[in-house]
């Protein structure tokens, strides 16, 4: 049986049911449409989110399983408590958001591409200084070297990217957002699909319905007033 993509269309903000997400690839759900941050926005609070190569269309995801980790589940290894200790290092919680997204955006060691692109970055801007999108970064010697940005939605964060420079450094921004989000009444952290990497800190595969009941109640429930106020963090 043949599987037709739903198509978007730009004047027209709407997504299919993530559950005609395609098994394989996984989670594929549809393709087209814009980066504004209204269909950003519309993407996350109903457990879909953008990925796409660059030069090639828009592409939207909902995987079955979901990647997520509970921020009180966050395993700390023995490289990152040395590291911890060294306390030769900043944390703050948006000091730096654009900063964090271009540390994001830049090209990684195996490959020259990124899928944030010029549309997205303008987006999470605006989403940004709606008081949607945040940033944690790390700073040593006042210099950026580490962070991860994301959408809030009330109690649940939808992580979006992590970047580092130095050793540990994007593991201490995880870690950082994962003590202060939960400190602040937050209850899960969507880390989208499931790696190696994040399964060593914590994060778990839920199904993709659970993930959605769980996503629709969250969003509605806050988390306390100073949460997401520019600051310093401590870990």
């Amino acid at each position: 049986m043949s599987v037709v993509l739903s198509q978007l269309e730009d004047h027209k903000l709407w997504f299919p049911d993530p559950d005609s997400a395609l098994e394989e690839p996984n989670g594929l759900l549809a393709i087209g449409g814009d980066l504004s941050p209204e269909r950003l926005l519309l993407a996350y609070q109903n457990g879909i989110f953008p990925w796409h190569g660059p030069h090639h269309p828009i592409l939207w995801w909902s995987p079955d399983p979901r990647c997520l980790l509970d921020p009180t589940e966050f395993h700390i290894s023995k490289s990152l408590r040395k590291r911890i200790k060294q306390r030769d290092f900043t944390i703050t919680l948006n000091y730096g958001f654009n900063q964090v997204v271009e540390g994001c955006a830049a090209p990684r060691l195996d490959t020259d591409e990124t899928w944030i692109n010029a549309a997205l970055k303008h987006s999470y801007a605006i989403l940004h200084q709606q008081g949607l999108a945040h940033s944690v970064e790390v700073w040593m010697d006042g210099v950026l070297t580490g962070g991860l940005y994301g959408i809030a939605l009330g109690q649940i964060f939808c992580g979006e990217s992590m970047f580092s420079m130095q050793s540990n450094c994007s593991k201490l921004a995880l870690l950082a957002l994962c003590q202060h989000f939960s400190e602040h009444g937050g209850k899960m952290i969507d880390c989208q699909m499931q790696t190696s990497h994040l399964g060593s800190l914590g994060a778990k595969e839920w199904p993709r319905d659970q993930f959605l009941v769980m996503l629709r109640q969250l969003q509605t429930q806050p988390v306390s007033a100073p949460c997401w106020q520019p600051q310093r963090i401590e870990i």
